[in-house]
């Protein structure tokens, strides 16, 4: 027997016309590349979006097509997002920060019809165009008055969408239809496509929203940092709308002054992006002298959060932090680190442990630790193993089937995390499996020792990487980016760890660069530290 309700497919759209319906003249707030601040509404942003899809399917895009966007977070992008998902073409987003080749590589393989993309990124498209197999039309967020002359034969976009019909059907189609698309950004071989569905976009959303999640309201003011061609902004550009939160869109300008001057204008409430961006914040807040009255939250991911940022902005701020932990495949959010009940009126510091942490689950996502025969580990905070995940928004497999399968049987993911979790389901990443250092049969954690490395102040950055050792096969280097007009010795960096890691976790030797290489999404780049150091020898070799 089934229960008798209404099919009302979970297609993103939805999402979209409730803003325009319940929240119509809640803000969507943009810096725009020149610099402007352009202010739009709920109501206005669901026009333009139907507009974009009459445009599309002017341009002969249907069910299925790929629509390309290159763009930094803006009323526009999103205009352009829901008028491609509206009618059930899949929207790919590129991340400008790969190489140009790479940007090529990955608009062939998915073999997009059109892009859709920002003035900044002109001299990109334009190098590589001859190398676009697919891509028919060119069209830059621009209007008549700041359009760039080009040898593309693109169109503005406020030109483009000019007059449109906003009678376009949306969201005809089954929930299961293919979404969004969004490249993994992996280190080595080609990057591997995720292929959202309506649903599990719409789940993930729900998921998002809840009070354990990200937890914002129809008076929220968010600020995503985070771009939305970083895993749909975390949710972000989904999500707001869903709830009828003001966005506040920071274009290409991620410098400390220029986020402060939103967080204070615009009086945001909300904020996410990677701990790098919050460096710069910071030290931009006390050069200043500045304190975050309107702030309530601060969401940190994509690499483990330092200690030091996690309690200057508690501490000194008073600013809630959420480290939350996910992956492309994860839609991203996996886990989030809000306190759980038996913790919140703990000291500081037993609190500050916790929120160093990855954090717990939500409903609707499944975690696990296993060891190498696949036998699922204790949940006791210790028992270190492969981390797998499933759920209701977590990738089966790649687009075209790149990859091959990938679900063990029983439909878990392997992250290519190792983690921890303890008895209340808060999960601990203690490295990746391909960047876990193995010293003599052991694992040492790389990111315990950078994390720890990060606190001395005269470090900006840091990472730790397994080099040859004759007896140990591997131990621990420590490289350094030195902070700015800060010269630390190698003895002073050593000496900040001692007491903190085990002994026979601290690193061989220490090595100072001028700057850390850092991947497409901000993360640290070890497969191009290893290959720099590759030929080191180590003191005690």
């Amino acid at each position: 027997m089934q229960g008798i309700m209404q099919d009302w497919p979970l297609t993103v759209n939805k999402l979209l016309e409730h803003a325009k319906l319940i929240n119509p003249t809640r803000e969507i707030i943009t810096r725009r590349v020149s610099g402007k601040i352009v202010r739009t509404n709920y109501a206005a942003v669901y026009d333009h979006s139907k507009q974009v899809s009459s445009a599309l399917i002017d341009e002969g895009i249907g069910l299925g097509d790929r629509v390309a966007t290159l763009g930094w977070n803006s009323a526009r992008h999103m205009e352009s997002w829901y008028g491609a998902m509206g009618i059930g073409a899949v929207l790919h987003t590129i991340n400008p920060r790969l190489l140009p080749d790479q940007i090529a590589w990955i608009a062939n393989h998915a073999e997009d019809k059109i892009l859709i993309f920002d003035i900044t990124f002109l001299p990109i498209v334009e190098a590589i165009k001859d190398k676009l197999e697919t891509i028919k039309t060119f069209v830059i967020y621009a209007g008549a008055e700041d359009m760039p002359e080009n040898s593309l034969g693109a169109v503005a976009y406020d030109i483009w969408i000019d007059g449109r019909s906003r009678d376009v059907r949306w969201g005809d189609f089954p929930e299961d239809t293919a979404c969004g698309l969004c490249y993994t950004s992996g280190t080595t071989g080609n990057p591997k496509g995720v292929l959202y569905s309506h649903r599990s976009n719409v789940l993930h959303t729900l998921v998002t929203m809840s009070k354990d999640a990200m937890g914002m309201g129809a008076d929220d003011v968010v600020l995503p940092v985070v771009p939305m061609f970083h895993a749909n902004a975390w949710g972000l550009a989904l999500s707001c709308p869903g709830t009828g939160a003001n966005m506040v869109m920071p274009g290409a300008q991620m410098d400390g002054a220029s986020i402060y001057e939103l967080l204070d204008t615009e009086k945001v409430t909300i904020t996410a992006a990677v701990p790098t961006v919050w460096l710069l914040l910071l030290a931009y807040l006390r050069e200043n002298g500045l304190k975050l009255p309107h702030l309530k939250k601060v969401i940190i991911g994509g690499s483990a959060i330092p200690e030091n940022i996690l309690r200057a902005f508690e501490v000194e701020f008073e600013v809630d932090v959420v480290h939350a932990w996910g992956m492309t495949e994860t839609s991203p959010l996996g886990t989030l680190g809000t306190l759980p009940p038996h913790l919140m009126d703990a000291d500081i510091d037993l609190r500050m442990g916790q929120k160093l942490k990855q954090g717990r689950p939500p409903f609707g996502v499944e975690l696990k630790v296993v060891n190498e025969a696949g036998e699922e580990l204790p949940r006791d905070g210790k028992s270190a193993g492969t981390l797998l995940v499933r759920g209701a928004a977590i990738a089966a497999g790649y687009f075209k089937g790149d990859g091959g399968n990938v679900l063990d049987e029983d439909s878990w993911f392997d992250t290519g995390d190792v983690a921890n979790i303890d008895e209340f389901g808060t999960m601990q990443i203690t490295d990746r499996s391909k960047d876990v250092i193995k010293s003599g049969g052991e694992w040492i954690s790389s990111i315990d020792i950078e994390n720890f490395a990060l606190a001395h102040p005269q470090v900006a950055n840091a990472a730790a990487i397994g080099v040859y050792h004759p007896k140990w096969d591997e131990r621990p280097l420590l490289i350094i980016q030195s902070a700015q007009g800060e010269s630390p010795t190698k003895e002073d960096i050593l000496a900040s760890l001692e007491g903190k890691i085990a002994k026979w976790w601290t690193p061989d030797d220490v090595q100072f660069i001028d700057e850390i290489p850092l991947g497409a999404t901000g993360k640290i780049n070890k497969l191009a530290l290893r290959e720099h150091f590759k030929d080191y020898k180590l003191p005690t070799a």
